[in-house]
């Protein structure tokens, strides 16, 4: 009983732990960049028609998706979307992003 008890307070640590190392973690990084795939392609390398964000500037991909979570900056799924990550998540994403070559 008692191992299952520390087992379970180890884990409950270990995932709280890991929610902050998560959101530096390249692998989680790249996981949420993944969705932007959808319309922007993959990597950032978007198909004719939408704005490819690969190679972009970090600061431009940061602000702007803060600006569609914010409701500043219009858009038909964008805010809904941004809305879905923190601001460190969104900076992180923009970082990926941008780090991929045009």
């Amino acid at each position: 009983m008692t191992r299952v008890l520390y087992a379970t307070l180890a884990a409950g640590l270990l995932a709280t732990a890991g929610y902050s190392h998560a959101q530096n973690d390249p692998l989680q990084v790249r996981s949420w960049a993944a969705g932007c795939a959808n319309c922007h392609g993959t990597n950032g390398h978007a198909e004719q028609g939408m704005p490819p964000l690969a190679g972009k500037s970090q600061a431009d991909i940061t602000e702007k998706l803060l600006a569609y979570k914010s409701g500043a900056a219009p858009s038909t799924i964008m805010q809904q979307l941004a809305k879905g990550y923190s601001d460190d998540q969104l900076a992180a994403i923009a970082g990926y992003l941008s780090a991929q070559k045009k």
